[in-house]
């Protein structure tokens, strides 16, 4: 379910059943053409679709972050906004990236996924499986 779908009226009666935020991360720097930007942010969707189709009725997609600096301190970032994220309510915040060359470190997020250093990006039943883990307490 996306951020927008959900109103004011909703949210108080969906909060406890929607307890897991997505955070996308697109990992973008300023520098792609127009058709690269377009290739990461199809890249995303696709890799999303694994988690917001299946869980559609208890994850709630948040805006992505587009884009990182190596002059600021983007896993900082992550942290503040994941911690955010948890003290809004949600118990379980998950980043994901289709970049398989982004370095994400980030105590605060539950779950990262993203693709191996080959970018092989994992199964459908892979990340079902780390989430139902996520859900029940165990580690991931």
């Amino acid at each position: 379910m996306k951020f927008s779908d959900i109103t004011n009226d909703q949210w108080d009666e969906l909060k406890p059943y929607l307890d897991t935020c997505l955070l996308p991360v697109t990992g973008m720097n300023g520098l792609e053409a127009p058709f690269e930007a377009t290739e990461c942010l199809e890249s995303l969707r696709d890799i999303m679709d694994l988690v917001e189709l299946p869980f559609k009725g208890r994850v709630v997609t948040f805006p992505a972050c587009h884009y990182v600096s190596s002059g600021i301190s983007f896993n900082s970032m992550l942290e503040e906004w994941c911690s955010n994220l948890k003290r809004s309510g949600f118990k379980f915040v998950i980043l994901i990236t289709a970049k398989s060359t982004l370095s994400i470190q980030c105590e605060n997020a539950d779950l990262i996924i993203k693709p191996d250093q080959d970018g092989n990006v994992p199964s459908q039943e892979e990340i079902a499986g780390h989430i139902r883990n996520l859900w029940n307490g165990k580690n991931v």
